[in-house]
């Protein structure tokens, strides 16, 4: 077995895999650690969404577009099926204020390089026939995206091993050998000790346990999230389409239940119907409560799924970081240590630019965009 590696990625969900394809394409020795299987966390609990439609301008729609092309390339580079859907999303609103909102900020999206389009009430049943009725209409996002998380997953370790990385699932990583100056020397595994200049804690909801085995601290908490997925049905939504308040949820500190309509179809001929966040700490017992409420909100909105069964409901743990940025780069006071989490409900979107970040810095190369809105420093008040 190895002993030694240029850099050990700590999670195998989408944004350890994305760190470890780029990290191999970019000719370094990499091994991945999962202690549990691949995307049994947050990334197998999510919808795929690939989303610039939910970001105001800033460093987290920048990162968005970069990795819309991140992912084009993925596909294109490996031939791999991942159900990547170039459907479009659509934003609704129900009333004349939100309708102005809602173009403000497609004014403001559309200079920073999105493509949005206004449309009236007139013609949102064009786009979507099941739509409800007496909206005051909307605003298409033709980027708008969806993949299957698991198969995207699975792809970007697969694109890694085939440049040398190695993967072990049922892994934990258990301590962090340090130098006298702090720095990273090692990855303590149960099974021995990988020696290594680097360590990327993409461990999602749990980074902040990576980051204490350091002595290091991380601000990041688990943000509790349900889906409901109807029974197969034959075509009927055709975007990903979503209320405009969710924005404002997405962005919200509020810890309490929030619940706002995003609704879209799959490959398969099921309906996930979202969206729902709160701070619940790691509880897993969903309220049914929560799921009645997903369910009046998406009728709501598609009142021809009050016919429809729901087939089954799951729950996953969103990393929430009170700034609403994630969290990318080398800590700062553990040298060595690189952060790759914090995403919330953005980690698929985001993955392959995250990467690209992470691995710039690894390599000491040119990052594609400017790094310092998600440095880790930011948060150096955070106590271990």
């Amino acid at each position: 077995m190895r002993r030694t590696a240029d850099v050990v990625i700590v999670g195998g969900g989408v944004i350890g895999a994305a760190c470890a394809h780029a990290a191999a394409r970019a000719g370094l020795d990499v091994l991945v650690v999962e202690r549990g299987g691949i995307a049994a966390g947050t990334t197998g609990a999510g919808e795929g969404n690939l989303l610039v439609s939910d970001k105001p301008p800033g460093p987290e729609l920048d990162l968005a577009l970069l990795s819309l092309a991140g992912w084009a390339e993925l596909v294109e580079e490996q031939a791999t099926d991942i159900e990547l859907e170039r459907k479009g999303g659509l934003v609704t609103a129900a009333e004349p204020g939100g309708l102005d909102a809602l173009a403000t900020l497609g004014a403001a999206q559309a200079e920073a390089g999105v493509d949005v389009e206004p449309v009236p009430a007139a013609a949102l049943h064009d786009l979507e026939p099941a739509l409800a009725g007496g909206l005051a209409g909307g605003a298409l996002y033709p980027q708008d995206a969806q993949l299957q998380p698991m198969l995207a997953t699975a792809a970007l370790l697969a694109g890694a091993r085939a440049r040398g990385a190695e993967l072990r699932c049922g892994t934990d990583l258990v301590g962090i050998d340090r130098g006298p100056r702090g720095d990273v020397r090692g990855a303590v595994l149960r099974t021995g000790t990988i020696a290594t200049p680097a360590i990327v804690n993409a461990a999602g909801t749990w980074a902040p346990d990576v980051a204490r085995l350091a002595g290091a601290g991380l601000p990041v908490a688990p943000r509790r999230g349900a889906i409901l997925v109807t029974e197969p049905l034959a075509p009927l939504i055709r975007h990903k389409v979503y209320a405009a308040d969710y924005v404002a949820a997405v962005g919200s500190d509020d810890g309490g239940l929030l619940v706002s309509p995003v609704i879209e179809g799959t490959r398969s001929g099921t309906v996930l119907i979202g969206s729902s966040r709160e701070r619940v700490g790691f509880d897993g017992v969903v309220p049914v409560a929560v799921l009645r409420a997903l369910a009046a909100a998406a009728v709501a909105l598609f009142p021809v799924l009050g016919r429809v069964r729901a087939m089954r409901a799951y729950h996953g743990f969103r990393p929430y970081c009170p700034d609403h940025l994630p969290v990318i780069g080398e800590d700062p006071g553990v040298p060595g240590l690189w952060h790759a989490s914090g995403h919330e409900g953005a980690g698929i979107g985001l993955a392959p630019g995250t990467a690209q970040l992470v691995v710039a810095g690894l390599t000491a190369t040119p990052p594609p965009l400017d790094p310092s809105p998600f440095e880790p420093g930011r948060f150096a008040a955070v106590a271990a």
